[in-house]
């Protein structure tokens, strides 16, 4: 395997292990996820910056947004259409801190989201509708009845 390195004049010796784990660092920072290396022996994590995940699907009678939010309540997520653009947002806050109980490990990520989708062209903005259950909200975006083929019958005369 060829590998391309910056030569660094001050590192005494090279150690592949430390390149990886700059590699992962840098990686994790650009694509804004979490990052799980080795200092030492033990496991350090960064999280992640919070953002929810969604299914987009689509059938002749509409669009359907399905949005994972754990541990939220409908009260903490706001939809807007605004300029053909729908928003989700909303905040998933961290339970508080409970005296006597440790935390060996917290992964979930916290925080403010803002999730924005581009509506189709066929898509009515205007009767967009919505239900969250269980930590799932669905977003119903149905089609505009003029974007609908219509078939027309032809005559011979």
């Amino acid at each position: 395997m060829n590998t391309l390195l910056r030569w660094d004049p001050f590192r005494t010796r090279y150690n592949p292990l430390n390149d990886r784990e700059d590699l992962e660092r840098r990686l994790a920072s650009l694509l804004g996820t979490r990052e799980a290396t080795s200092h030492g022996g033990k496991e350090a994590l960064t999280v992640a910056q919070w953002s929810p995940l969604v299914d987009i699907t689509e059938d002749e009678k509409e669009y359907l947004i399905k949005a994972e939010l754990p541990d939220m309540k409908k009260e903490d997520v706001r939809l807007t259409v605004e300029n053909e653009v729908l928003a989700m947002s909303g905040e998933r806050t961290f339970e508080k801190e409970e005296k006597g109980k440790k935390y060996h490990r917290i992964e979930r990520a916290y925080g403010s989201f803002v999730r924005s989708f581009s509506l189709p062209e066929d898509a009515d903005g205007g009767k967009v509708t919505a239900e969250f259950k269980d930590g799932m909200l669905h977003v119903h975006l149905p089609k505009s009845q003029k974007a609908k083929p219509k078939a027309i019958e032809i005559k011979v005369a």
